[in-house]
């Protein structure tokens, strides 16, 4: 599924119920800040991830996804906890 139909897809998901796909989000919003460099994000652009964290809404999703495929398309980041839960993140959305 390529990206753009991947966020469709993830802005039209009910993802209310899904208390495992809130906790992965939160997991890569927690690990953002340790690969900010392979990523090209600001202090300012991680501290706003990291807020995210405490009062994550399912409309937030759709960011997380967002940096989730820059996670995946990084050849950077070797970090394998953050690979495994972006890919987690994107395979729950296109199976959604």
């Amino acid at each position: 599924m390529k990206d753009k139909e991947l966020m469709k897809k993830c802005e039209s998901c009910d993802l209310n119920e899904s208390e495992d796909l809130m906790d992965t989000c939160k997991s890569i919003l927690n690990g953002v800040k340790d690969c900010k460099e392979d990523l090209g994000l600001s202090d300012d652009e991680v501290q706003t991830y990291l807020k995210m964290v405490e009062n994550l809404k399912p409309k937030d999703v759709s960011k997380v996804l967002a940096l989730a495929l820059k996670i995946r398309e990084s050849g950077k980041i070797k970090n394998p906890e953050i690979k495994n839960d972006a890919s987690r993140l994107i395979r729950a959305i296109e199976m959604s």
